[in-house]
């Protein structure tokens, strides 16, 4: 990398840490949710840009911030997400305003809130010291809590403040394990932000106090992992998403629980390059398989759409994790795979529940059946969607839980039956459910709704191209940063 790119990727990175403080500022002066909302989109496709951008130019590794193979990926992922979804916000929350759901009032606070959400999980994954990721996770949860009590109802307020109360709990945890890392960093890194720098972490990681690493690990995988939705510590998800406008139901289970799981992995690598600690796979798996199992049964008792996608979130995270743990250039590869699929399908289906639900004026299941007939765009829309989230050919999401699966049987079999057990009774609920929705006499309003449907199929096509060509250079990628895992 020569010194032009260097400097040209220090740019990069201001621009994907200043751009959405400064643009938040902005929004919270604009009065106009139109104008807002534009403000919102053309900032977070200027960001998409400068996280594609980065690809190439990266900077030299800093005290605070770095850029390697691993976080490069979520950067581009996050940015991705979060533009398709603002082009989203602004049709959905234009809708909120005209039948009253929302206040105007509100508009200011929820754009700026947007914007802020982003830099916090840019600054998440750009962190090279622990103390400062664990700063910017706090802060996403705290603007996200802020943004599922946006509408001011009792059950949203409600909502907001056991995700509150769990997120604190959950973070409070996360920051004794980094409290933890850093005493077993001490004796090598001495005092000082080196301690805590994961660049310099991760190549004393041999050295390192076992014990106090296991201890670390621990705290840190219920911490983190109550950010992830993993089972037990995912009672705030499903709460969230049902109450929360759906844009952040979109943000939430395509980008923040990809964020934490990101902390989670970051600290797995630094477990995996001391030969004297715990394996971290085997707690990843166990709680993985749990997540897994527990969502699948959980889908067939929904009957809040949302509420039934956010468990489907539960199941995907819990197989991410299940693979990660399993580790091993295929499992790596395979996860990445599945989360990048998770993320652009679970943001498209979102999409379409959030002008579903707006159109027949509720978020009951017994009241938006019939879909494909009265919304036929939208019925086969999330038709795809959930076609895509199962698993079934030729979607992404396919390919990625068909390696997982593969692995799981050369490495583990009696897990993997497991798993394949757990994923065909999440099949059949998916399925069920799908049918009452979208097939059959259609219930409820069948108001028309102005849909964006640009974000909704731009993802599913990006899926569906996944699962029949994957382009080299991202195979690449995925397999370096898959052999960096362990």
């Amino acid at each position: 990398m020569t010194a032009a790119g260097m400097g040209a990727g220090n740019l990069l990175i201001l621009a994907l840490l200043g751009l959405p403080v400064a643009t938040a500022g902005v929004l919270a002066l604009v009065p106009s949710h139109r104008i807002g909302a534009r403000i919102n989109v053309a900032a977070c496709l200027l960001s998409l840009l400068a996280a594609l951008a980065l690809v190439s130019h990266r900077p030299e590794i800093g005290r605070y911030l770095l850029v390697d193979d691993l976080n490069i990926s979520f950067i581009v992922l996050t940015n991705l997400v979060a533009t398709t979804t603002s082009g989203f916000s602004a049709s959905y929350i234009a809708h909120e305003l005209e039948i009253g759901r929302l206040q105007p009032r509100y508009m200011r606070f929820y754009h700026a809130m947007y914007q802020m959400l982003l830099f916090a999980m840019n600054l998440a994954l750009l962190a090279n010291n622990i103390g400062l990721m664990w700063v910017a996770v706090e802060l996403a949860t705290l603007t996200t809590v802020l943004m599922v009590g946006l509408y001011r109802t009792h059950e949203a307020l409600e909502a907001a403040w056991k995700y509150f109360i769990l997120g604190s709990v959950g973070i409070a945890l996360a920051l004794y394990g980094t409290i933890v890392v850093f005493q077993a960093a001490l004796p090598e890194l001495g005092q000082g932000p080196s301690a805590m720098a994961w660049s310099e972490l991760i190549l004393a990681a041999p050295k390192l106090d076992p014990a106090l690493l296991n201890l670390a690990f621990v705290f840190l995988i219920l911490g983190y992992g109550t950010k992830v939705g993993l089972a037990p510590l995912h009672a705030w998800l499903p709460d969230a998403h049902a109450e929360g406008p759906t844009p952040i139901s979109a943000v939430l289970s395509g980008l923040l629980l990809n964020v934490a799981l990101f902390a989670v992995l970051r600290f797995k690598m630094l477990l995996s390059a001391n030969a004297a600690a715990i394996a971290p796979g085997p707690l990843m798996m166990a709680m993985g398989l749990l997540s897994v199992a527990f969502a699948a049964f959980m889908l067939y008792r929904r009957n809040d759409i949302k509420r039934l996608f956010a468990f489907s979130s539960i199941e995907h995270m819990g197989i991410v994790a299940f693979a990660f743990g399993l580790g091993g250039a295929v499992a790596n590869f395979a996860g990445l795979l599945h989360m990048t699929m998770h993320s652009l399908t679970k943001s498209a289906i979102f999409f379409a529940v959030g002008h579903v639900a707006q159109a027949k004026g509720s978020q009951k299941i017994q009241d938006i059946a019939g879909l494909t007939e009265s919304h036929p765009i939208l019925g086969w829309g999330l038709v795809a969607g959930v076609i895509a989230i199962a698993g079934l050919p030729p979607s992404g999401v396919f390919m990625s839980e068909f390696l997982i699966v593969t692995a799981a049987f050369a490495r583990a079999p009696i897990l993997a039956v497991i798993l394949v057990g757990a994923l065909l009774v999440g099949f059949g609920a998916l399925f069920w459910r799908l049918h009452g929705i979208a097939f059959g006499q259609p219930t409820g309003k069948s108001a028309p709704v102005e849909a964006s449907y640009v974000p909704l199929f731009t993802h599913l096509i990006l899926v569906l191209i996944a699962g029949i060509y994957l382009p080299a250079p991202l195979v690449r990628w995925f397999q370096t940063v898959a052999q960096a895992l362990g």
